[in-house]
């Protein structure tokens, strides 16, 4: 049963990971527009203010398959979906990271591009916390189960369904698009995936309301 908590909360999570003498994992989970992605951030920050330098973070974004990949799986138009990304690369970078290999490179998903760009940043060994956010870390279902021995706390942005409906809808207006646009995207794409995670995740350690 996961622990209902705050952001307060996950920074003493943090530093009690920070404080283990094994770099650590922590993974932040959420349906698109949950707000993971700036929860990592405002955590990293936080921490680098005690522990400077000592935190970095893994977009799960930047595995995305290249969309001539998506292309040629007649994918594309579902790009975000859980088959749209190379989850054996992300298990293979978690796993170097976990052996603390020198200097691991990572990729950066560039949003402006809409493309991954490959060993765009890398990740020292002094690194010790380590934080991964993304949707679907802990999805119940192949191969995304791959991930669930890699990460030592588990976390879930909880954020109801049509307070996400309304963030997407936002997001997809700063992009110029129609209505009718809009409205393909979110109930073709966005909303499914939202539900995806909410009714197909594992349970994690810690609840975040948003």
């Amino acid at each position: 049963m996961a622990i209902d908590t705050t952001l307060e909360g996950l920074v003493d999570e943090a530093l009690r990971l920070l404080e283990q003498p094994e770099r650590q994992f922590l993974a932040i989970a959420g349906a698109p527009g949950s707000g993971k992605s700036t929860t990592a951030d405002m955590l990293q920050a936080r921490l680098d203010e005690i522990h400077p330098n000592a935190v970095e973070i893994l977009p799960m974004d930047g595995f995305h398959f290249d969309d001539a990949v998506l292309n040629a799986r007649g994918r594309r138009p579902w790009k975000g979906a859980p088959d749209t990304f190379d989850v054996g690369g992300l298990v293979s970078v978690i796993q170097r990271l976990r052996a603390n290999e020198d200097a691991v490179a990572v990729p950066v998903f560039d949003r402006a591009l809409e493309i991954s760009r490959g060993s765009a940043r890398l990740i020292g060994q002094d690194t010790k916390l380590i934080i991964v956010e993304g949707n679907y870390l802990l999805l119940d279902r192949a191969p995304w189960t791959q991930l669930a021995t890699l990460f030592d706390v588990t976390v879930i942005v909880d954020v109801p369904p049509e307070v996400l409906a309304e963030r997407l809808r936002a997001r997809w207006v700063s992009y110029d698009l129609s209505d009718d646009q809009i409205r393909e995207k979110l109930q073709s794409n966005d909303l499914p995936n939202g539900a995806t995670v909410r009714n197909e995740s594992r349970s994690a350690d810690f609840t975040l309301h948003q």
